[in-house]
């Protein structure tokens, strides 16, 4: 509720005819201030006139004006610079670390406003204000879509910061790791970056020349050859050869329940992304390099076109033999990679090396690319939202994910236009 209690301060969502301290004196809001989410009062640099007085300073909030004290700021010099606290109960006096006493302004929350808040955060569906979304503008709509797809390429962005900073800005290594988890197409993304983890890039490009080897490295890694069963000469051989590599390299495999195959269509197994994954990380060297000099979306889409060995035409798991059919990375799981692997490198490759045609082909490159089809997307479609490339789809997600999911209405721009009227 004190979220609320910020939103409606922030917003000046109240009736200020009336103001006036619990002592009596007349209050004006000139600027209700900054609003800080980071420590220290709530709000910067307001200006309030009390009486005939104009104070410069900051505010703090509180429901009750006994929270002043349980939080410790009568003994914090950082909230001497305060001037108002502003509270929906007051129970107390209090003042400041040099023994100042603070005003204090009674603000209620508008009832309409209370109202909406409590129907969108008790709402326990996947998108609270479905219901409501058709009264907002679509002008409105499309500024926050644009809002959200840069909120979520710089999500994205302090994702790959991370890893750049574990892996000591190692470009190759963060996108072979970046790459390597979506080929987990969601369910095994983790199950696929910890087989990346596992798996040192300097270790695989040692041996890129033979896809046998490769192949022996990851479905070893991944604790796929740890049965003793002959299950036939391609398996013999994968085991034969990362039996070596383990020791030359001191490996230590993972346990292969970790990757899943529930309800996964045999076309989605592992194996098989394992096996497509193992065949484009051996030209890895080449991959980064030609992604970043690509423009052509055809064209990057043929950097992901694995070929793998005749053994996958007829298997989609060892020793089991299938119908003959090449198991190619289709149109939707190129899609997948580039919106989530080639994208956002594109995108903070651009930011951390000052080059913003790249940031901008990142972009222009998800308005090039199909809206993503999930149960995300379908929900907004119920009421006529219908995303027109995969940045608007990528912006839902970041709406759902990000202010739905968390019931951070107050935050979001749809959920301010509802809670405002």
């Amino acid at each position: 509720m004190e979220s609320l209690f910020h939103y409606v301060w922030k917003h000046k969502l109240y009736n200020a005819e009336s103001f006036s301290t619990s002592s009596g004196i007349p209050v004006l809001v000139i600027d209700q201030g900054i609003h800080n989410t980071h420590a220290g009062p709530d709000f910067f640099n307001a200006k309030i006139r009390l009486g005939n007085e104009t104070w410069a300073g900051d505010v703090e909030m509180h429901l009750c004006s006994s929270d002043w004290v349980k939080h410790g700021h009568h003994t914090d010099k950082v909230y001497n610079s305060v001037i108002l606290h502003v509270v929906e109960n007051i129970d107390m006096e209090i003042q400041s670390e040099n023994g100042h006493k603070i005003p204090q302004l009674v603000l209620q929350i508008p009832p309409k406003v209370k109202e909406n808040y409590e129907y969108l955060l008790n709402r326990n569906t996947l998108i609270p204000c479905l219901c409501q979304i058709r009264d907002v503008p679509n002008l409105y709509l499309t500024d926050w879509l644009n809002a959200l797809l840069i909120e979520r390429l710089e999500r994205k962005t302090n994702d790959l910061f991370k890893l750049l900073k574990d892996y000591k800005d190692g470009w190759g290594d963060v996108f072979y790791i970046t790459l390597s988890r979506n080929f987990g197409f969601g369910i095994n993304n983790d199950a696929f970056e910890r087989l990346a983890r596992n798996l040192p890039l300097r270790y695989v490009m040692k041996h890129k020349d033979s896809l046998l080897q490769v192949e022996a490295l990851f479905f070893g890694q991944a604790g796929l050859l740890n049965e003793d069963d002959d299950k036939d000469d391609y398996y013999r051989s994968l085991k034969k050869e990362y039996d070596f590599l383990r020791k030359k390299f001191k490996l230590n495999p993972l346990e292969s329940h970790i990757f899943k195959s529930l309800r996964i269509r045999p076309s989605n197994f592992p194996h098989i992304k394992i096996a497509q994954l193992a065949t484009l990380v051996r030209t890895q060297e080449s991959l980064f390099s030609k992604m970043l000099e690509t423009d052509d979306i055809q064209s990057l889409r043929t950097l992901f076109i694995a070929e793998l060995s005749e053994y996958w035409d007829t298997h989609y798991l060892f020793g089991k033999t299938s119908s003959e059919r090449k198991k190619i990375i289709g149109l939707s799981a190129q899609n997948a990679i580039l919106i989530n692997t080639v994208v956002p490198v594109l995108f903070t490759y651009g930011k951390i090396k000052r080059q913003p045609v790249l940031q901008e082909r990142a972009i222009q490159l998800l308005e090039s690319i199909k809206p993503e089809c999930n149960y995300i997307v379908n929900e907004f479609a119920k009421v006529g939202i219908m995303p027109v490339h995969a940045g608007d789809s990528q912006a839902l997600i970041q709406l759902q994910k990000e202010y739905c999911e968390k019931k951070k209405c107050v935050f979001c721009r749809i959920g301010h236009k509802l809670l405002s009227k």
